[in-house]
């Protein structure tokens, strides 16, 4: 299976996921529970550099690429649904190719209702994440 469609499959799974909920507020219960999951990020990776602009909360995000070229993503935030928005985007593009990250398309978003339900500034801040994941994917392609 090529990374873009594990990508794609991961989308389908979380929208599946989320199609299991009833209302928002299960929803984010829902995302505070992967929030926790979140594998824990190492304390020399909470630097400034990591940090995304444009969040209100703290949010720190790296990636590394594995032998196989793909690129492992981590982070953490110290808020707890933005939290559980990191975990998700992680869940979604770490361990897919550098290149396909740069080009994918995250309809997930759209389909759960993300964009419709999140915040203004929470909102600007997952776009902004999803940039940074994007520009990594662009980094990291260039450089192969």
């Amino acid at each position: 299976m090529n990374s873009t469609n594990k990508v794609n499959s991961r989308q389908d799974e979380v929208i599946e996921e989320f199609d299991m909920f009833s209302d928002w507020m299960e929803k984010y219960e829902h995302i505070i529970e992967i929030g926790k999951d979140l594998a824990t990020m190492e304390e020399e990776d909470k630097v400034d550099e990591n940090l995304i602009k444009g969040c209100q909360s703290r949010v720190w995000l790296s990636a590394k690429l594995n032998s196989e070229g793909e690129v492992i993503f981590s982070g953490d935030s110290d808020a707890i649904i933005t939290k559980g928005l990191v975990a998700l985007m992680i869940h979604i593009l770490s361990g897919s190719q550098a290149s396909e990250i740069a080009a994918v398309d995250l309809y997930f978003l759209e389909k759960i209702g993300l964009n419709q339900h999140l915040s203004p500034t929470r909102s600007n801040g997952l776009a902004s994440m999803v940039k940074q994941m994007k520009m990594y994917g662009l980094v990291f392609s260039a450089r192969s």
